[in-house]
């Protein structure tokens, strides 16, 4: 598998981290105790498109934000993580 970084171009998978789903979001200081026992813990477990976070850490080391099918591992996506360089994408 190869991943296209927004900064460095194509790259072989073993520059890369899978970091997991991108879409839980962290919750409020000061949410419940059960939310934060989900967001920490809970995952689903998707067959098909998810999006998800990986770490460049062989190449720009940003963040990035890929849509990747995880029965074909076909990825339709790849931009900066929010927060996370998506300033030198734009460039």
């Amino acid at each position: 598998m190869r991943i296209t970084c927004p900064f460095c171009g194509e790259r072989e998978l073993g520059e890369f981290t899978y970091l997991g789903d991108a879409k839980p979001v962290r919750p409020a200081a000061d949410a419940g105790e059960d939310v934060v026992y989900d967001y920490v813990y809970l995952r689903d477990n998707i067959a098909g498109v998810m999006s998800e976070n990986w770490y460049h850490g062989g190449g720009c080391r940003a963040w990035l934000k890929v849509t990747r099918n995880t029965l074909t591992h076909e990825i339709s996506a790849v931009e900066a993580a929010a927060g996370a360089g998506a300033r030198q994408a734009s460039k």
